[in-house]
């Protein structure tokens, strides 16, 4: 644990904290239920306020509503005038329902080798790593290459409106001055072929857009015939909608993914058929298979208010997600499915993503898992969800999905994202504090 540099470099644990820190920050309730609701996000905030002002490091909350709270902080590098590294996670959470989990999924146990609980991977887990590390750093006096600003945001699991889109509309000077930055979701392990490992970088992100579909008819009374149901007219369009194949679409990152993945196995790999890719991807291959394609689904379903009254109106909620320079297509699809009885309007939208996996940060990034995990590789991933990234972006910000877990090849690791008994093994989380701590050193 934890690791010894040169003579003249003190030694610390940046490991030492970070299974205890992840567990007291899962015990804040942090629950966003989206739409402007939430728990807040401010007792969490001051939770990591105090954790750096306890080494020397000042930050500051700000509120875009009472509760939501996002916190910033400077970290001095040892080159001054090198433009900051913006580091950034988010404190909010989904919900979790206690009677669906082994665990109170607020207690933040410790048991099996886990951390139990909302927000293990998503994304307390690397909060937790950032604020060991930079606590051990800090202690030891040993201070990153460059400086690093560090922002752990609400709001994120709702499109960022009350986290990272209003810190940059009303307060964009906290993070204008930096070019680039790390955060979630890539960087954890695929184990693709024996002990050999594929650790995935994020280098792109879908882009969304969470839609009203609205559909009226005439209502009555539900004993009579009725040929213009607004349920109906709903309920028609969303199973057009949700049953609607996508075409395949390989994007850049896709593409060099799948080089990376035919030189590790050794296979060629057609990408026009992903039948057999998807086998060989064990957990991993649900979030891909949405990598490699627009998807739409059905998620909220409203109307009427008694059951012998055919209601006037009726509506849904879908959750669309189209890939980089795929969002004409995917819109132009969404209203040929919809028909002319029902119409859709935007609740959040965000842009798609995508950047080159080169430069000098992905060096850095490789060079740091390889030194902790010498039998890894690493390749870029294309997320099929969004991240605060999406608002960074709009400052000029190029970002990164860097959140460094070596995970077991039998955890299902992508059903621990707004899953139930979310966990994150504890040696990963020590792993990934361990590469963070080398990262900050190249970076």
């Amino acid at each position: 644990m934890g690791r010894m540099t040169t003579p003249d470099r003190p030694s610390y644990s940046a490991d030492a904290e970070v299974v205890e820190l992840c567990s007291e920050l899962i015990r804040f309730d942090t629950t966003n239920y989206g739409n402007g609701k939430s728990k807040g996000e401010r007792g969490a905030a001051e939770y990591v306020a105090a954790k750096l002002d306890e080494v020397g490091i000042e930050s500051t909350i700000y509120e875009s509503e009472p509760g939501r709270a996002t916190l910033v902080a400077h970290w001095e590098g040892e080159d001054q005038s090198a433009d900051p590294l913006l580091v950034h996670g988010h404190l909010d959470v989904v919900p979790a329902d206690p009677k669906d989990w082994k665990v109170d999924p607020f207690a933040g146990e410790i048991f099996d080798g886990c951390v139990w609980g909302r927000g293990a991977v998503d994304m307390k887990d690397f909060d937790a790593m950032v604020l060991s590390v930079v606590r051990a750093r800090q202690r030891a006096g040993v201070k990153p290459r460059r400086p690093v600003r560090l922002v752990f945001t609400a709001d994120e699991e709702a499109g960022g409106v009350y986290g990272a889109q209003w810190l940059i509309d009303n307060h964009p000077e906290t993070v204008a001055d930096c070019t680039e930055g790390i955060g979630e979701v890539g960087g954890f392990s695929v184990t693709v072929k024996d002990d050999l490992r594929l650790y995935l970088i994020e280098t792109a992100e879908k882009g969304m857009d969470w839609m009203r579909l609205k559909a009226r008819g005439t209502a009555g009374h539900g004993s009579m015939i009725n040929s213009d149901n607004a349920v109906t007219n709903l309920v028609e369009a969303v199973t057009r909608i949700g049953g609607h194949e996508w075409p395949l679409r390989i994007t850049p990152t896709v593409r060099e993914f799948l080089k990376t993945l035919e030189d590790v196995l050794g296979v060629e790999l057609d990408p026009e058929d992903m039948t057999e890719t998807l086998s060989k991807l064990g957990s991993f291959s649900r979030m891909f298979g949405a990598t490699i394609r627009n998807t739409a689904n059905p998620t909220m379903l409203n109307a009427g208010y008694k059951v012998n009254v055919i209601p006037g109106e009726a509506e849904a909620h879908i959750d669309g997600r189209f890939l980089p320079g795929f969002e004409d297509e995917f819109h132009a699809t969404i209203d040929e499915l919809l028909g002319d009885k029902v119409t859709r309007e935007s609740v959040v939208t965000d842009i798609a993503l995508e950047t080159e996996f080169s430069g000098g940060l992905v060096e850095a990034m490789k060079a740091c898992l390889l030194a902790e995990d010498p039998q890894s590789r690493t390749a870029p991933l294309l997320m099929s969800g969004g991240t605060d990234a999406k608002s960074w972006s709009r400052l000029g910000v190029r970002c990164f999905g860097f959140v460094p877990l070596q995970l077991p090849p039998d955890l299902d690791f992508m059903g621990m994202f707004h899953g139930i008994d979310e966990r994150v093994p504890t040696a990963s989380l020590e792993f990934g504090s361990r590469v963070l701590d080398q990262f900050f050193d190249k970076a």
